[in-house]
């Protein structure tokens, strides 16, 4: 009896090892999830539930924005995607990099890229090369949909040459750069407006309002 005893604890020890060393052996066949800051997560959720992706709050050919609140400041996204795309990538980087100092190490190196690209080959075809990868870091960190997401949700028509996440990341992450490339200023102006309605500007700090208000109205009772 001891000794039947003896081996189911040893078995119900070993259990989790040799489930632990069969997710090893076939990791690769596993589903895996991507979580909001894009780190992969094997059961999609932390409760187990599937993570759905929220969608862009505008389509990327809504250049002028929508009718709300941040109406002006979608006009001024328009404007600088137009005339200076350097300045709306820099704010962008910024705002997602939530650290002062961010705007200067973005606009330079992309306003050399636009320079040359414009000057040498007639068109900018080297700054995308550069700002793609704050689409990708944006659509992981705010769990938005991708263009492939997008499509197969449309018509249905990718979703069975893909096989899991990880490649759906990939394909993804092409259609970033695609998606950069060949509609640029309106990337840059879509991520411009999203990215304004989830993070606030990381130079601004509101301070505490102390509001005092007056004491009530009070009246004096006459003593008999």
């Amino acid at each position: 009896m001891a000794t039947t005893e003896e081996e189911q604890v040893s078995a119900t020890a070993a259990s989790p090892l040799a489930k632990s060393a069969a997710a090893g052996q076939g990791g690769s066949a596993a589903e895996h999830g991507w979580t909001t800051n894009g780190l992969p997560l094997g059961h999609g959720s932390v409760v187990g539930e599937p993570m759905g992706r929220a969608q862009w709050d505008s389509g990327i050919c809504d250049c002028l924005g929508r009718n709300d609140e941040f109406c002006s400041s979608d006009l001024e996204v328009c404007l600088l995607g137009s005339v200076a795309p350097c300045v709306l990538y820099g704010s962008n980087a910024e705002r997602l990099g939530s650290s002062p100092g961010t705007f200067a190490n973005h606009c330079l190196p992309y306003t050399g890229l636009y320079l040359i690209g414009n000057s040498v080959f007639g068109w900018n075809c080297l700054a995308p090369w550069f700002s793609y990868p704050n689409r990708t870091a944006m659509r992981r960190r705010f769990n938005l949909e991708g263009s492939c997401e997008a499509v197969n949700r449309s018509c249905g028509c990718i979703g069975s040459c893909i096989e899991d996440e990880f490649q759906l990341e990939q394909c993804e992450t092409a259609c970033d750069f695609s998606t950069h490339v060949f509609c640029h200023p309106c990337a840059l102006c879509q991520e411009g407006r999203e990215i304004r309605r989830r993070v606030p500007h990381p130079g601004f700090k509101p301070q505490p309002m102390l509001v005092m208000l007056p004491p009530g109205y009070q009246t004096m009772a006459r003593q008999p």
